[in-house]
């Protein structure tokens, strides 16, 4: 007969709680920052919502931008709006990334013809702005 060793009640209930504690870190890793996992209209316009903004689904427009290797001019001013709301253009230079544009539903102002656009790199939010369509229009950032 070969000798078996008993599992004491003490180191069970340890195996256990060290289990969840690594599922529960497992969870968290896995879930992402803010605003990752927009790989899908219905995805990227539930951020927008919950940044404050009601896009339309419908009106979504699309399209891959290649992004310099240096930010300059307008680039570089838009970039330091973006530095602003915590995102950041520039570890992505050099790279192609998405942009997606919405109709908003509404604007607190009342006016017509603002839009959302957000801009993603395999599915994470890497930029964004809220604009006016409107010759003379504004801009400013999605948060």
């Amino acid at each position: 007969m070969t000798g078996t060793k008993r599992l004491s009640k003490r180191r069970a209930v340890f195996i256990i709680l060290a289990a969840a504690v690594l599922l529960a870190v497992l969870v968290l890793v896995c879930s992402g920052p803010e605003g990752a996992g927009l790989d899908s209209t219905e995805a990227r316009v539930e951020y927008l919502a919950s940044l404050g903004w009601e896009a339309d689904p419908e009106s979504e427009e699309s399209r891959t931008i290649s992004l310099p290797e240096t930010l300059e001019g307008v680039l570089a001013q838009y970039n330091a709006l973006q530095k602003q709301q915590g995102f950041d253009l520039e570890p992505y230079c050099g790279r192609e990334i998405d942009s997606w544009s919405y109709s908003l539903v509404s604007y607190p102002s009342g006016e017509e013809r603002v839009m959302a656009q957000l801009f993603t790199y395999k599915g994470r939010a890497i930029a964004g702005d809220v604009h006016s369509a409107s010759l003379g229009g504004f801009m400013h950032g999605l948060k």
